[in-house]
């Protein structure tokens, strides 16, 4: 088991205030390493941090923004002197302040391109830049693993039939910018892991499935239904492939998407 630990180890994950990303710093600093708890509220974050098991900060930072990300960069050398694993798991997706709104703009007909952009530039520039600008250490270093967040609807489409209610109603649509960004991290993942292949830098993607969190009975029901364990997933449902990513359990794996999505995206 000893391959599972991350004692020593420094592990700075993004989007570290919402729903999985807490679960992601508590798995990992349970497993020994210490976090850095990276969102876009400083108070918030360092509020976070002291609740972890292990020596870990708070570190606010914009992920779309190159000054703010080596801003974060230096303050993580400071701190501990070492990035050893990066969990890419900030990410936006859409949301309408009424339903109305909801099922007028997420026609892909009427979609706004504002809305567009913001998902290419934290979903994807986020993960560039922060690969390039926090993993560039490890490169230096010669060891390390980056962790890409991805999604089932980076493999396969949406099913627009989920988002219907009980009367068959379509109350919104899934729109394209998540789909196309969490495709593009697929990419980006096997892309990096080839280029920094040579330099020790292990980079590989781990795609979850729908947690429930929340969301219409509808489709909690739509959604169990289209998955063969007859359910959403638990937002700990994912601690263990994550830990088996950033450890040495998975030394020999690059590139690699791993699915853990209770079989969503077999049928």
């Amino acid at each position: 088991m000893d391959l599972f630990s991350l004692k020593d180890k420094v592990a700075v994950v993004t989007g570290a205030l919402g729903l999985l990303g807490k679960q992601h710093c508590f798995a990992l600093s349970a497993a020994g390493a210490s976090i850095v708890v990276c969102d876009l509220d400083e108070k918030k974050c360092d509020e976070f941090a002291k609740q972890l098991p292990v020596k870990s900060i708070g570190a606010a930072a914009d992920i779309t923004n190159t000054v703010s990300v080596r801003k974060l960069r230096k303050k993580i050398l400071k701190e501990f002197g070492r990035i050893d694993i990066l969990v890419n798991n900030a990410a936006i997706n859409d949301k309408f302040e009424s339903p109305l709104a909801a099922k007028e703009f997420t026609r892909f007909e009427n979609y706004p391109i504002e809305l567009w952009q913001k998902s290419l530039d934290v979903n994807l520039t986020g993960t560039f830049l922060c690969s390039q600008i926090l993993g560039t250490e490890m490169a230096i270093r010669k060891t390390g693993s980056i962790i890409n967040i991805a999604s089932t609807y980076g493999i396969v489409a949406p099913d627009q039939s989920l988002y219907k209610n009980e009367n068959g109603e379509q109350v919104f649509y899934k729109t394209a910018s998540y789909p196309v960004t969490k495709g593009g991290v697929i990419a980006f993942t096997k892309f990096l892991a080839s280029y920094w292949g040579e330099e020790g830098v292990r980079v590989n993607s781990l795609t979850p499935g729908g947690v429930e969190n929340m969301q219409n009975d509808f489709f909690i029901k739509n959604y169990s239904q289209k998955t063969p364990l007859k359910r959403m997933a638990k937002p700990t449902d994912y601690i263990g492939a994550l830990v088996f990513l950033a450890s040495d359990a998975s030394l020999y794996m690059t590139g690699a998407n791993l699915v853990v999505d209770g079989g969503f995206t077999i049928c």
